[in-house]
């Protein structure tokens, strides 16, 4: 099932901060591209450049990880048994069937059958987090906790999702349990301080299964999730296009949220 291309591009971190991105990737399955509709070949629901975003990273010493396949081989940021990410609400799989639009992605008939989910799980998303939690354990014991930025971007008008245009800069916790709450607040002040920018903290994203996940603050892993609109950095109309003048100002404000989260330390307690 898996084809010979690595599931990740990894620079391993040097410091207790890991930038993750799971939805950047464009490479299909074998055979995948092929059962696609026209409109679901477009890969259009991917995290457009967000990879690109955060390439000033690595240079500080944060670690920082991206799968390289498409979020219609696997979604690596929902839960592997299927349980939705917002209950009661609209949720896409696994394997999405559907696009953002509502628009199916499969030619008739071709959609994958619980067989073909478990199989895409087993080969692309259980080895993919076997390592994202491997890395973060590396990170924890070398530094006595880790933090992990879950990096994320969405066309800023998604009916199917929300109403209205998004907030530029959405950053998820999970409600506050994902994180310590001063990392939280030391975040999203970075983020409300942005000129030009909008913020939220917990509003429509509250951070998806990594957030959730690997989010454990009494075991000393910290994350957060920060999901982009896309019209703040990028031509929505103009997907696959790269433009370094425009997205500037947005780098400019994740290089202070990297130096921020960098500069956090863990309050330390009796029992540390």
């Amino acid at each position: 099932m898996t084809d010979n291309a690595e599931l990740f591009t990894l620079v391993p971190a040097r410091s207790p901060l890991l930038v993750n991105i799971p939805h950047a990737g464009r490479r299909l399955s074998p055979g995948l591209a092929e059962r696609l509709t026209p409109a679901g070949s477009l890969l259009a629901d991917t995290d457009w450049h967000v990879e690109r975003l955060y390439a000033f990273a690595a240079d500080l010493g944060v670690g920082l990880m991206a799968a390289t396949h498409s979020r219609y081989v696997v979604d690596l940021n929902r839960d592997p048994d299927g349980k939705p990410l917002y209950p009661g609400a609209d949720n896409t799989e696994l394997c999405p069937t559907d696009g953002f639009d509502g628009a199916s992605l499969y030619q008739a008939g071709a959609a994958p059958d619980a067989a073909e989910v478990a199989r895409r799980a087993d080969a692309y998303w259980r080895p993919y987090h076997a390592r994202l939690a491997a890395e973060l354990e590396a990170i924890r014991s070398r530094h006595g906790y880790a933090i992990l930025l879950d990096g994320h971007s969405i066309i800023s008008e998604a009916p199917r999702f929300f109403d209205g245009r998004l907030p530029d800069l959405n950053l998820g916790t999970n409600e506050g349990r994902s994180c310590d709450p001063g990392l939280a607040a030391a975040a999203y002040g970075v983020l409300c301080d942005a000129p030009g920018f909008t913020s939220i903290h917990n509003g429509r994203f509250k951070g998806g299964y990594i957030t959730r996940h690997y989010g454990r603050p009494a075991e000393r892993v910290h994350a957060l999730q920060l999901e982009k609109a896309q019209c703040c950095y990028m031509d929505e109309q103009n997907l696959e296009h790269w433009d370094p003048e425009r997205a500037a100002p947005l780098i400019a404000v994740l290089r202070r949220l990297v130096d921020r989260l960098l500069h956090w330390t863990p309050a330390r307690t009796s029992g540390a």
